[in-house]
């Protein structure tokens, strides 16, 4: 695996010592910063490779910065995890809910830390290349990060725009939630498989505007399916 860039948030600095010194010994670059504004200063000179922070930071929490940097094109897709004391059910569904790619817990064991690290370095860049197939009208550029409908430009971010990108490169297949959870958000994070439900939900949404939101077609007792047959008839019409 080739050495990455990985910026940590932790207000702590015994951990924050503890993180960058193991991420130091598997032979990638740490930059530091103990609060959320000190790193969107970081973020703004350089993107990093991948980005672990800290739940409660002062000023503004890890779970708002998750939210700020999912909303902003430069960052979306910025690999994410999050390192907090925070063990329960219901703040894990809500930071992964938000953006968080992993989420593990304090005290935790700083070998598990740098596996799950690359685990996640190797799902990522996760946005492999565009699909150009012939009747293919919705497009996804690898570089730019952007979804276009012909001409139309579609808003479309986040873990909806890997979900799109796994389904634009593996047309017709039908897709269990489980095989969803995996391929997109990593065999290690723990995600509820209605979580799968929820992101479907909200790329259809992004997709109305265009009218492509039936290219997803629920399999019913199987999973997800993303189908070429809609634009094919799209097309035909045009």
């Amino acid at each position: 695996m080739r050495p990455a860039h990985i910026l940590v948030i932790e207000n702590q600095p015994a951990i924050l010592q503890l993180i960058a010194l193991n991420l130091g010994m598997a032979g990638h670059s740490v930059t530091r910063a103990q609060d959320g504004e000190s790193a969107m200063l970081l973020l703004e000179d350089a993107a990093p490779d991948l980005l672990l922070l800290d739940w409660d930071l002062p000023g503004q929490s890890g779970l708002s910065l998750i939210r700020r940097l999912r909303a902003q094109a430069r960052t979306y897709s910025l690999p994410i995890m999050m390192v907090t004391s925070r063990s329960g059910e219901a703040d894990k569904i809500m930071a992964l809910e938000s953006g968080a790619d992993d989420y593990m817990t304090k005290p935790f064991s700083p070998r598990e830390m740098v596996a799950r690290v690359h685990a996640l370095l190797r799902r990522w860049p996760a946005l492999a290349g565009p699909v150009q197939a012939e009747t293919s009208a919705l497009q996804l550029d690898p570089h730019t990060l952007r979804v276009t409908a012909g001409s139309q430009q579609l808003a479309i971010a986040g873990m909806e725009l890997k979900l799109l990108n796994f389904f634009i490169n593996h047309p017709e297949r039908v897709h269990s939630r489980a095989q969803l959870l995996d391929q997109v958000w990593g065999s290690a994070v723990y995600v509820a498989e209605r979580t799968v439900d929820t992101h479907v939900g909200r790329l259809r949404m992004a997709l109305q505007p265009s009218g492509r939101q039936s290219c997803i077609e629920t399999v019913r007792g199987s999973g997800y399916r993303y189908s070429t047959r809609h634009l094919q008839t799209m097309a035909a019409r045009a």
